[in-house]
C-alpha cells in the first residue's frame, strides 16, 4: 500500500486540509488521513470508541472520499455517525444535537472542482487550530496509527432537524424579499427552505445542485457571483441578496440597490443591531476588518468591546469561545454567533438570518441602513503570489520592518504610525484611523494585503503603494490577483 500512497504534506493547512484529488492525494492518502484523525481523536478524548459526525458536500467525488476517510476512522476504533449530504454548519450542529465527540466534514468549500478537503474538530463548536493540524500531520505522515474496531451508522433525515432548529428560533414579522444564490453548491437544498421558513419571500438563483458549477464557483467573494446576485436583486425589486459558498459557512450580502456590502461592514451593522439588547458584550473581528468597530458610537454607548484577532475561521471561532463573545465577524464572510444566537460556529444561513432580523427591526432599506455608517475607502483583499515555503519568513521580516518604522517615526502619506498589531502578520494604524495589513494566506501560496482610510481614497492607495514597495524589495513576490 505504501507504494501507492499519495499525500502531499502541503495539504495540511493552518486549520483544515485541502488537496487536488488525485493529483496531490489519492484514496489511500485519504484513508491514512482518517487513521491519523481517528488516532488524534482517541488520544484527545481518551475514549476507545469516540463518536464522530461525518458529512460530505455536493461534488462528484466527495462521497467516495468520505467512504475512504470513514474506512480510516473506523480502523482506529471510531464510531461513525454519517449525516449524509451536508453543509459544514449542519455537521457542527449535529455534534451538539447528537452529543458526539468530534466532526469530520468532507468539503473543499468554495475551491474549484478538483479540490477536496476535510474540516474537522474535537471540542464542540471548534475546528482544528494550527497546533492540532500540526499534530494531525505528524501522526498521519509518520503513520503512528492506533488500531481498533469501530462501527458505522447512518443518521437519516438530519437535514430536517437542522433546518427546523434555525426556523423555529428566528421567525420575522416583515415580509422581506430575498434573492438567495447558491452557485449550484450544497447550500441550494438548505438556504431557500430555511429563509422561506422564517418568513422571507425567496427568489432562488442557481439553487439546483450541479457539481460542475456551470456558471461560477459558489464563492461570495467571487465578483461574477456577486454581479449575478446584484442583477437578480434589481430585476426582482428585492430587499436583499444573499450569496452562499460551497459548504454554507459563509455569506455575501447585496443591498436593495444591487451594491455589494463588504462582510466586515455587515458585521458592524449586525453588532450595532444586537448591542442595545446585549449590553457589555464582546465582538471579535479579524485583522482584515474595518477600523470602524473600534470607534463605533452605538457599541460604545452599550459598553461593547471589539477584539481584533487572527484571520481564519478556526482562529475567530476559538477567540469567540475563549472571550465568551456574543459574536465574531470575519471579512471573508464567516460570522459566528454564540448563545443565545447560535453555538459559536460559522453558519452562513444563520448569518443571513441575522441580517433579516436587522431589516425586521427597522423601517429602512438596506441601502439606507448602510449609509448610517461613516464612509471609509476600503481596498479589496489583495493576494500577491508568494511561495508557501517562503511566505511566513517574508511576513516575519515585514513585521520587524514596521516595528522599526514606528520607532523611527517614519511617515507614510505624512502620518507617523500610531499602533501596531502583530497577532496575525502586521496591522499598522494611523491617528486618523487609516490602516494597512500584511499577512500570509492560510490556504494559498500568497500574501494578503488590505488597506482602508476614513479620510480619502488617495490615502488608501498611498498606504498600499508603500506596502507594495517594501514587498517588491524582498524579491519574493509574484503577480497580484488584483490591485487597487
Amino acid at each position: 500500500m505504501s507504494e501507492q500512497l499519495k499525500i502531499d504534506p502541503y495539504g495540511f493547512r493552518e486549520y483544515d486540509a485541502r488537496w487536488l484529488y488525485e493529483e496531490s492525494i489519492n484514496k489511500f492518502g485519504i484513508t491514512n488521513l482518517g487513521k491519523g484523525l481517528g488516532t488524534q481523536i482517541i488520544n484527545h478524548t481518551k475514549k476507545n470508541n469516540p463518536r464522530i459526525i461525518v458529512g460530505h458536500d455536493y461534488r462528484s467525488y466527495s462521497e467516495e472520499i468520505k467512504e475512504a476517510l470513514k474506512e480510516g476512522l473506523i480502523s482506529t476504533g471510531c464510531s461513525i455517525e454519517d449525516v449524509g449530504l451536508s453543509l459544514s454548519p449542519m455537521v457542527y450542529f449535529a455534534q451538539f444535537n447528537l452529543d458526539a465527540d468530534a466532526v469530520a466534514m468532507v468539503t473543499a468549500s468554495h475551491n474549484e472542482n478538483g479540490w477536496t478537503g476535510v474540516k474537522m474538530g474535537i471540542a464542540k463548536g471548534l475546528t482544528h487550530a494550527p497546533e492540532e493540524m500540526k499534530e494531525l500531520k505528524e501522526i498521519t505522515l509518520n503513520q503512528k496509527f492506533i488500531k481498533g474496531k469501530g462501527q458505522e451508522k447512518k443518521i437519516n433525515d438530519f437535514q430536517k432537524i437542522y433546518k427546523d432548529d434555525l426556523i423555529s428560533k428566528n421567525k420575522i414579522n416583515k415580509k422581506i424579499k430575498a434573492v438567495v444564490a447558491c452557485g449550484n453548491g450544497t447550500a441550494g437544498i438548505f438556504a431557500p427552505d430555511i429563509l422561506r421558513g422564517i418568513g422571507c419571500e425567496v427568489v432562488e438563483l442557481d439553487c439546483n445542485l450541479d457539481w460542475t458549477f456551470p456558471k461560477y464557483n459558489p464563492n461570495p467573494e467571487d465578483l461574477e457571483m456577486l454581479h449575478a446576485i446584484a442583477k437578480a436583486v434589481k430585476e426582482n425589486n428585492a430587499d436583499i441578496g444573499f450569496g452562499f459558498d460551497g459548504d454554507g459557512d459563509r455569506v455575501g450580502v447585496i443591498d436593495n440597490n444591487g451594491n455589494e456590502i463588504f462582510s466586515d461592514k455587515i458585521g458592524l451593522l449586525i453588532a450595532r443591531n444586537l448591542a442595545p439588547k446585549h449590553n457589555n458584550s464582546k465582538f471579535v473581528v479579524d485583522v482584515k476588518s474595518t477600523g470602524l468597530f473600534a470607534k463605533d458610537e452605538i457599541l460604545k454607548e452599550n459598553n461593547c468591546e471589539t477584539v481584533y484577532w487572527k484571520t481564519g475561521h478556526s482562529h475567530i471561532k476559538r477567540k469567540v469561545n475563549y472571550e465568551k463573545a456574543l459574536a465574531g465577524f470575519e471579512k471573508s464572510g464567516h460570522f459566528f454567533f454564540n448563545q443565545p444566537l447560535g453555538f459559536g460556529y460559522d453558519d452562513g444561513i444563520n448569518s443571513a438570518i441575522q441580517v433579516c432580523h436587522l431589516l425586521d427591526n427597522q423601517e429602512k432599506t438596506m441601502s439606507e441602513i448602510i449609509k448610517e455608517l461613516p464612509n471609509t475607502f476600503q481596498s479589496p483583499t489583495m493576494a500577491p503570489f508568494c511561495k508557501d515555503e517562503e511566505k511566513y519568513q517574508v511576513v516575519e521580516d515585514i513585521v520587524k520592518k514596521f516595528e522599526e518604522l514606528k520607532k523611527q517615526g517614519t511617515e507614510i502619506d505624512n502620518q507617523p504610525i500610531k499602533d501596531i498589531l502583530t497577532v496575525n502578520g502586521v496591522r499598522f494604524t494611523f491617528e486618523d484611523g487609516s490602516w494597512g495589513l500584511i499577512r500570509a494566506s492560510s490556504n494559498k501560496p500568497s500574501l494578503v494585503i488590505v488597506t482602508e482610510s476614513p479620510t480619502s481614497d488617495e490615502r488608501k492607495k498611498k498606504i498600499f503603494e508603500f506596502i507594495d514597495q517594501l514587498l517588491q524589495k524582498t524579491g519574493k513576490i509574484g503577480e497580484y490577483d488584483q490591485k487597487i
